[in-house]
């Protein structure tokens, strides 16, 4: 089966037309290459510059929690000490005003 002649078909025409083009598809290959490459450079400083920038959030979110840590503290305080000086009792009287009407 090997030796019979095969008929020809568009084969020959292509293949004399592929050392033509050779060149010109290496050459588009190579730039193909070197713009994968400027991508490739790009996307590393990019994911450095995120590194550094999520560091950061980290820190800023340390410094958010700590904040509202303390606004939660001098507020809690606040209401504590209002509620203290003045606290109202069920009936609408507070615990000074009514020991008054003890007396």
């Amino acid at each position: 089966m090997s030796n019979l002649p095969r008929p020809q078909t568009g084969t020959s025409s292509r293949l004399s037309a592929v050392p033509s083009q050779k060149p010109r598809q290496l050459s588009h290959l190579h730039a193909q290459l070197a713009q994968l490459t400027a991508n490739v450079s790009d996307l590393e400083n990019l994911m450095r510059m995120t590194s550094v920038q999520a560091q950061s959030m980290r820190s800023l979110g340390g410094y958010a929690g700590g904040l509202f840590m303390a606004a939660s503290k001098v507020l809690g305080e606040e209401t504590v000490r209002g509620e203290s000086g003045n606290a109202a009792t069920p009936g609408g009287q507070s615990e000074n005003s009514r020991d008054q009407d003890r007396s």
